[in-house]
């Protein structure tokens, strides 16, 4: 009887066999196997723009799957961030990530949806670039140190421009008027072009500008350079100093640009991904294109693009707490 009913189940016993080896034998499609979507917070035509079509093109090549760019401008970013941050998690929506972003809009914006640390996965930084301080020359102020002695001598006589409020030239201007114990006030425009061409007219004292920006005015003779934000001289302007080394150790600003993904995208996704952007980021054409815009490329691993954010969210935070800035 033993053997009668082992004999009936042989087929059965058989068919599992074949099913088992059957699904031990299919290899899951290398990522990425369909087109990817990059979600680019500004719209199309700007800087961020241009660098985000850089990365997508060369990582199309690079990946074999078309990375398509989608633009969603608007409240300085944070309607492309919660929009990417509500996709799923699974290799195929990208975000293009700024500086103002991840770091600073979750402090000024109050009614944001989300906490962009926690709702994305770093996949690896971009590129990064620096403001330079810049004075009308009527000011007849050469240095920093002289520029930070006679505000504190003529306190509220002094303005600094910017692109608006929460930009990462009014966030410079901030840092500067914490870190000097100065009163300088504040005049937001709608974009650094509005702000530059009234510091050109003399309507106001000062402000942080991209180098690129900035460089013509300074060439021309139009604008003092006092000091770079970086950590070190740009080879754009060798003969002006660090605001740090002009007078203001700690000083520092960098306004970076990197690849995030929607929390949870899977491991083998993000490593794809990260090798290669650094991979592009070598590449001779794209460094020339980035430095083009004033842009050092800025290879590296996720955890260090996750260090770089963790530290500038802290210290925004804390300066926008401190300033008590709000966008309504």
């Amino acid at each position: 009887m033993r053997t009668s009913r082992l004999a009936g189940m042989a087929p059965v016993l058989m068919m599992a066999a074949l099913l088992a080896g059957g699904h031990a034998g299919v290899a899951h499609a290398a990522y990425p196997e369909k087109p990817i979507k990059l979600i680019v917070p500004f719209p199309a035509g700007g800087p961020t723009d241009a660098m985000a079509r850089i990365v997508s093109e060369k990582m199309t090549q690079s990946l074999g799957q078309t990375v398509i760019v989608e633009n969603r401008g608007g409240a300085g970013g944070v309607i492309a961030t919660e929009a990417a941050a509500a996709s799923a998690a699974n290799g195929y929506t990208l975000f293009f990530a700024t500086t103002g972003t991840m770091t600073i809009n979750p402090s000024i914006y109050p009614s944001m949806g989300v906490k962009p640390l926690k709702a994305f996965d770093p996949i690896g930084m971009v590129a990064s670039t620096e403001n330079v301080l810049v004075v009308a020359p009527s000011l007849k102020i050469d240095t920093v140190q002289d520029l930070v002695a006679q505000a504190k001598s003529e306190p509220g006589t002094f303005t600094f421009g910017s692109a608006g409020v929460g930009s990462s030239n009014h966030l410079s201007g901030e840092l500067l008027k914490d870190m000097a114990g100065i009163d300088i006030l504040h005049v937001p425009y709608k974009g650094s072009a509005a702000a530059l061409t009234d510091l050109l007219g003399g309507r106001i004292s000062m402000m942080f500008d991209t180098i690129s920006n900035a460089l013509p005015n300074i060439q021309a003779g139009k604008v003092v350079p006092l000091g770079v934000t970086g950590t070190a001289k740009s080879p754009a302007l060798p003969a002006v100093p660090t605001i740090a080394d002009a007078g203001l150790p700690g000083f520092q600003v960098s306004i970076w640009f990197g690849l995030v993904a929607p929390h949870g995208t899977p491991s083998d996704a993000i490593k794809t991904l990260n090798a290669s952007l650094n991979k592009i980021l070598a590449e001779s054409d794209v460094q020339a294109k980035l430095q083009s815009f004033g842009a050092t490329p800025t290879p590296g691993s996720p955890e260090v693009f996750a260090s770089q954010m963790n530290q500038d969210e802290a210290k925004w935070s804390r300066l926008i707490k401190t300033s008590g800035m709000k966008v309504n």
